[in-house]
Parts: C-alpha cells; sequence; structure tokens
C-alpha cells in the first residue's frame, strides 16, 4: 500500500476516534449513559476487532492502529456505562 494511501487511513482513523469523544465524555465526566445500547457498542467493537484482524493480514499500519485504538475508545465506553448502572443499581447491568 502506498504512503498516502496508509497517511489517508490514518487521517480517517483519527477522525473515527476523535467522533467518539463527546461520547465518552458524557459517559465518564457526565454520569450520562441514558440511550447508550450496550450490545449496540459490543457489536461495534466485534466488527472493530475483525477489521484489526484484516488490518494485520494485510499488513495495513493505519488500520490496525485505528483499530486498536477506536477498539480500546468503544471499550472504554461499555466500561464507563456498565459501571455508571451498576452504582445506579446493583440489578442493573
Amino acid at each position: 500500500m502506498s504512503a498516502i494511501m496508509e497517511a489517508v487511513g490514518l487521517g480517517a482513523g483519527v477522525i473515527g476516534i476523535i467522533a467518539w469523544g463527546p461520547q465518552i465524555r458524557q459517559v465518564w465526566v457526565h454520569k450520562r449513559h441514558d440511550g447508550i445500547s450496550i450490545p449496540t457498542f459490543c457489536i461495534v467493537a466485534l466488527s472493530l476487532f475483525l477489521w484489526l484482524i484484516y488490518g494485520v493480514s494485510i499488513g495495513s499500519i493505519a488500520m490496525i492502529v485505528s483499530n486498536i485504538l477506536t477498539l480500546s475508545v468503544i471499550l472504554i465506553i461499555i466500561i464507563g456505562v456498565r459501571r455508571c448502572r451498576v452504582l445506579e443499581s446493583p440489578d442493573a447491568v
């Protein structure tokens, strides 16, 4: 893959990571999690994991780095939502 296309991929990855910033802020700073579907975020995490495997298989640094970082962000959101829900109600998950 050309260096230009890798740079484009890294740029897309950075934008993708930044896009989740407001969601992290809502969950971790403001403790607001209403309307967040844990199953949906788990599906997104699975998708990112599969893209990561694909990126490794083709040797794309942009795909590998972007998907590792975005997967980390998604997992941070999932953990934050679960944490908030458990603190509010021990029966909620």
